[in-house]
C-alpha cells in the first residue's frame, strides 16, 4: 500500500470540543434572556463578537470567554451585574479545565493509520492550550509532528506541505470543519476527508467547494480503516 500523509484535525475529529462551548452558550443566553432579547438575537449578537475578536485575540477559550463578557455587556448596558460576569469567569475557566473527550473509535484507528502511514496532527487555536488539550488527550503518541497554527488557510497549508514535504498527491487533510479543514486543502491540492460532526462550530460552517484533489466524505473517523 502507498504510504500517504495524514494531515489529522483535532477539535470534532479527535475528541469532543465544541458541544462544551455550545452547552455554555445555551446557559449564558439564559442567564441574560431577562434582557428582554430573542435568543437567537443573543446568538448572533455572540457571533459578531467572536468574530471580532478571534481577528484580534484568535482562537480559544479566553477568547471565547471575552466575547462572552462583551456580548453581556452590550445587552445589559448600565444594568449588568457584576455577580453574571463573575459567573461567567467562572463557566469559562471550568471549561478551560474540561478533559478532552475522545471521540468513539479515535485511538484504535489511529494505531492502524500510524503503522501504514504518516500521521500531523494540524490542529488551530491558542498554541499553550491546544499543546496541553493533545497532551491531556494522551494520543501524541500515534503521530510524528504537532503543528498548531492561529488560522488554518491556504498559505499555512502551503507551509506545512514545504516544510514536511508533502507529495500533494499522496497528502491528505482529515477533518470535521468545511472552512479550516477541508476547502483550504484542496484549494491548495491536497486530497481531504471530510468527516461531518453534528456540533461543528457555526463558524466553520461553508459549503464544501471542489478542488484539484480527491474528496471522501464518511460518517465516523473509525472509517478510516477502510480508505487507508
Amino acid at each position: 500500500m502507498r504510504r500517504n500523509t495524514l494531515l489529522i484535525d483535532a477539535d470534532d475529529t479527535l475528541w469532543e470540543n465544541n458541544v462544551f462551548f455550545e452547552k455554555l452558550i445555551e446557559d449564558f443566553i439564559t442567564m441574560v434572556e431577562s434582557c428582554g432579547f430573542t435568543r437567537s438575537y443573543v446568538r448572533h449578537i455572540l457571533n459578531e463578537t467572536e468574530r471580532k475578536n478571534i481577528r484580534q485575540y484568535g482562537y480559544g477559550v479566553r477568547s471565547f470567554g471575552r466575547s462572552l463578557e462583551e456580548t453581556y455587556l452590550k445587552l445589559a448596558e448600565h444594568m449588568a451585574k457584576r455577580e453574571v460576569l463573575a459567573q461567567v469567569h467562572t463557566r469559562v475557566v471550568d471549561l478551560e479545565r474540561t478533559p478532552p473527550k475522545i471521540l468513539d473509535g479515535v485511538p484504535e484507528t489511529l494505531a492502524y493509520l500510524t503503522e501504514r502511514h504518516r500521521l500531523i496532527l494540524f490542529t488551530k487555536g491558542e498554541p499553550a492550550e491546544q499543546a496541553a488539550k493533545v497532551e491531556r488527550s494522551g494520543l501524541q503518541g500515534f503521530f510524528e509532528f504537532i503543528e498548531i497554527v492561529s488560522e488554518k488557510s491556504t498559505e499555512t497549508y502551503g507551509e506545512l506541505v514545504r516544510k514536511h514535504k508533502i507529495v500533494k498527491a499522496h497528502g491528505w487533510m482529515i477533518g470535521n470543519s468545511p472552512r479550516s479543514d477541508i476547502n483550504p486543502a484542496m484549494q491548495i491540492g491536497l486530497n481531504a476527508v471530510y468527516i461531518p460532526h453534528q456540533h461543528t462550530w457555526q463558524l466553520e460552517h461553508e459549503p464544501v467547494v471542489s478542488g484539484s484533489g480527491k474528496l471522501v466524505i464518511l460518517p465516523a473517523f473509525r472509517e478510516l480503516r477502510a480508505h487507508f
